[in-house]
């Protein structure tokens, strides 16, 4: 049976992050691809860029450095995902401090979760943002120390994965794309994708 992304046959796909939730997420579509080595490239951004568009800036600037080391036949597919509570954006903590201080702020609040993901290859690049908007209940220090001591909050934007423990028993809402909370929104891709 013929997939119905058979048109990217005619390309190497390539998902240039070291994500694992990104790579599971990929797989879903159905997509065969490899990882290319990883390039690394600084997650900075220019302070007066408003918080909704950091994710996506971030993807872009992701492909750009891929993009000089793309053969004609490569796609390429980069992303960022950022946590943004009260216009503050919120990426991966430095420290169990750090991480405990960013689900104290999330807890009992909305906040918005931002992927930017830029498709590119040697002659073309098209980029998008995807936000949910994701509601906490109000967690306890206790829920919260049992989340970092047991789970890896350190690799994820806002300290926390929602696929995890502590998204089953804290995220009282979402509004969006779940998919998109994990690090791919799989929808807004697979409609980019038909068009490559």
């Amino acid at each position: 049976m013929v997939t119905p992304l058979h048109n990217l046959s005619r390309y190497r796909v390539l998902l240039a992050s070291g994500s694992p939730r990104r790579k599971e997420l990929l797989a879903m579509l159905g997509v065969e691809f490899t990882r290319p080595e990883v390039i690394d490239i600084p997650e900075t951004y220019p302070s007066s860029l408003p918080a909704v568009d950091v994710a996506e800036y971030l993807a872009v600037k992701k492909a750009e450095a891929y993009k000089s080391v793309l053969a004609p036949a490569d796609l390429c597919i980069t992303a960022d995902t950022v946590v943004i509570l009260g216009g503050e954006v919120l990426g991966k903590p430095d420290s169990e401090h750090e991480a405990r201080r960013m689900l104290r702020a999330l807890s009992g609040k909305t906040h918005q979760v931002t992927t930017g993901v830029a498709v590119t290859t040697i002659d073309r690049m098209e980029s998008f943002t995807a936000i949910t908007e994701v509601t906490f209940a109000d967690l306890t220090d206790d829920e919260i120390d049992f989340y970092i001591a047991r789970y890896s909050s350190m690799d994820k934007a806002g300290a926390y994965g929602i696929q995890e423990w502590i998204g089953c028993i804290g995220i009282s809402g979402i509004e969006g794309s779940f998919y998109n909370v994990m690090g791919l929104p799989l929808h807004r891709l697979y409609s980019l994708l038909l068009k490559f």
